[in-house]
């Protein structure tokens, strides 16, 4: 009797051990995490208006310092169960944006609304998915448009500047986000992405950024006259290697609240404005070596005629839009090698120490060649040298120091930065 009571208790321990093992190793219903950058930045170069019109007034300019949260987010994410799951992500950009009403004592008491710090609070994400497998996925909502390696991997961790990769980010929405439907999924060593999204508003095209602020919305809403797709494959067939390419493709033109009906003389009457988005990139890591690449490739169609229109618009003081030139075409490539020097070095344990290197070329404003107005400063070389340590998987301490050239008639804009970040999840 007594063997058979030991047996059956050792049957229950046992039972409750891999019972409690599994659990262990289920995934948590409710996932928590973010990522978030702090740095300091000196600039030793004017930040003035006028530094490109006029940059012989400016070429011994002390420059400025200045700290920066560039991005602050919180995410979360819930398993409802039967392929059911739910994700969302709030980033503060900047510090967020702080305002203030306040009562004028030297204005006769008048109420008086100050902003009392710049910055941005935005819904980066919030979707509802149901995976019917690895294969097939469906997912509804606000979601990050994959375009470009900066878009697909912008956790700070997964580049080594301080600042997001310049040349992606200055001529395309980064991060891209929009609300729309994206079917995705993995098939053996290829991963596919297709969305529907809104299409970009040329009204907020400009010759600075080219369609980066396309995305943007100055309403509660964001206008849908268009719609664009957009496309993504992914390939790991090779092992440490990761090759991806993506495109979007949508028309712009007319896409805000005033549509406007065009005579069969004007020129506007057949103006689409279709934005072509193509780019191709590349990550190695193996050994201690990280090497990154991407090359980036954007067409504007009719960009003389969305110039002219942005350009002669009688919009008020207030407006929003910039009535600014854009380019016909906008390119951007760069890379970056980076060596942990502890890989060789057991005792270091998940220690890292990345000594890195980083070129981007980009072109902000490509005009075609019927346009007689050209800006040559948008025209630029980076080089950028830095650290990265990481003293566990999740923080990374960066500096680096970096020049922008640019063409021999400006001045060149060399700066030092210096921080920290973290990406991870705090459940998990």
């Amino acid at each position: 009797m007594k063997t058979k009571l030991k047996t059956c208790f050792c049957l229950l321990v046992m039972t409750l051990m891999v019972s409690s093992l599994q659990a262990q190793e289920e995934k948590p219903k409710l996932t928590i995490g973010g990522y978030g950058e702090a740095f300091y930045t000196r600039n030793f170069f004017s930040d003035n208006m006028y530094r490109y019109s006029h940059a012989s007034s400016y070429t011994d300019a002390q420059g400025h310092g200045r700290i920066d949260l560039p991005h602050v987010v919180i995410n979360m994410g819930y398993d409802f169960g039967r392929g059911w799951s739910f994700g969302t992500e709030i980033e503060f950009e900047h510090g967020g944006a702080e305002s203030a009403v306040e009562v004028e004592a030297e204005e006769t008491g008048e109420f008086e609304h100050e902003i009392e710090r710049g910055g941005e609070v935005a819904l980066e994400q919030f979707w509802i998915q149901k995976s019917f497998g690895k294969g097939f996925n469906i997912r509804m909502g606000h979601i990050i448009v994959p375009v470009g390696q900066t878009n697909n991997a912008h956790e700070p961790n997964r580049f080594f500047t301080c600042y997001r990769p310049e040349g992606e980010f200055s001529i395309m929405p980064c991060t891209w986000h929009e609300t729309g439907i994206s079917l995705w999924g993995r098939l053996g060593q290829w991963r596919y992405e297709a969305q529907l999204i809104p299409a970009l508003n040329s009204n907020m095209f400009n010759n600075a950024n080219w369609v980066k602020n396309g995305s943007a919305s100055p309403y509660e809403f964001k206008v849908a006259n268009h719609f664009a797709g957009v496309l993504r494959i992914d390939n790991y067939s090779v092992k440490d290697l990761h090759l991806g390419v993506s495109g979007y493709i949508g028309n712009c033109f007319n896409n805000d609240i005033v549509t406007n009906e065009f005579s069969e003389t004007s020129p506007y009457k057949d103006v689409k404005g279709t934005v072509v988005i193509g780019t191709a990139e590349f990550d190695y890591k193996a050994h201690g070596l990280v090497v990154r690449g991407n090359f980036d490739y954007g067409y504007l169609g009719e960009a003389n005629l969305i110039s002219s229109w942005n350009k002669n618009q009688n919009h008020q003081s207030f407006s929003p839009y910039p009535r600014s030139m854009v380019g016909e075409k906008a390119l951007a490539y760069g890379g970056e090698v980076a060596y942990d020097i502890f890989s060789p070095m057991k005792k270091m344990g998940e220690q890292k120490l990345y000594l890195f290197g980083r070129y981007d070329y980009y072109d902000t404003y490509i005009p075609s060649a019927l346009t007689l107005t050209d800006y040559q400063w948008t025209d630029r070389h980076v080089m950028t040298l830095g650290v990265n340590y990481y003293p566990i998987k999740q923080v990374v301490i960066k500096a680096e120091y970096a020049k922008r050239f640019l063409k021999e008639q400006y001045n060149d804009e060399p700066s030092f930065s210096i921080g920290v970040a973290y990406s991870g999840f705090f459940n998990k």
